[in-house]
């Protein structure tokens, strides 16, 4: 495995996180009723909080107190993970990997028993030309269930992919954690690398593999999300335009 494969793993967990953390800002702004937003983002917030409590439960972390829903957001207070030092970084990322899978899985759920068609997205996108090739693959998304065939759960689809995107990055109290988590998983896997250990680089490309699939769900689901927030984004862009 080479160092440039393994950093464009690790930048896209950051390219997913961006996305989020960018829409979630832009559908506060254009949503112009606060219940509006608070509506879009529920199945996002339950989620990124139940990413948080099985974050606790495979940390040893006891949970003290969970909220989904206040003014300041969703939370969870646990005590301090057994699991030390990665425990709590386990925790604030935790929705950065749960998140991906469950939208994996509601896509196949929607494919298969609800009609909606999907292309085969890849497991990881190892250059910029793969990340690229996801745009038609996404573009083609929507004709083929609105116009080729219309397909009323779609729309459904379309609000709770949404919706997790937005939920995806860490809150700000996890942020901190998130990028030290980041940072350090960066710096270990370039050093086992330019040890050339063959046993270590083995373990490391496995473990790679495995984020690098969750990341890659998470982009093309952040690319769907972007997708969708064109035409809000424009319309807000439009009439926030500086007037002669």
């Amino acid at each position: 495995m080479e160092i440039s494969a393994f950093l464009i793993v690790i930048a896209t967990g950051v390219a997913v996180m961006v996305i989020s953390l960018l829409l979630d800002h832009l559908w506060a702004q254009v949503l112009p009723v606060r219940f509006l937003y608070y509506l879009l983002r529920c199945p996002g917030v339950v989620v990124h909080e139940c990413s948080h409590i099985l974050g606790c439960i495979l940390t040893g972390a006891s949970i003290k107190k969970v909220v989904f829903f206040s003014r300041e957001g969703g939370s969870v207070t646990y005590t301090r993970p057994k699991i030390p030092v990665i425990g709590d970084v386990i925790i604030s990322t935790a929705p950065l990997f749960v998140i991906p899978l469950v939208l994996y899985a509601l896509t196949w759920g929607f494919a298969r028993f609800l009609d909606c068609t999907f292309p085969v997205f890849p497991s990881s996108v190892g250059s910029l030309d793969a990340a690229y090739s996801l745009l038609p693959a996404i573009a083609g998304i929507f004709p083929a269930n609105l116009i080729s065939a219309f397909h009323p759960a779609f729309l459904l689809w379309l609000y709770l992919t949404l919706s997790l995107v937005l939920s995806v990055a860490p809150s700000t109290q996890d942020l901190r954690n998130a990028i030290l988590g980041i940072a350090a998983i960066a710096v270990i896997g370039i050093a086992i690398l330019s040890t050339g250990i063959d046993w270590a680089v083995s373990i490391l490309w496995q473990v790679a593999s495995i984020i690098g699939q969750g990341f890659t769900l998470g982009l093309v689901f952040g690319l769907v999300a972007l997708a969708v927030s064109l035409p809000p984004l424009s319309w807000y862009l439009w009439i926030h335009r500086p007037r002669a």
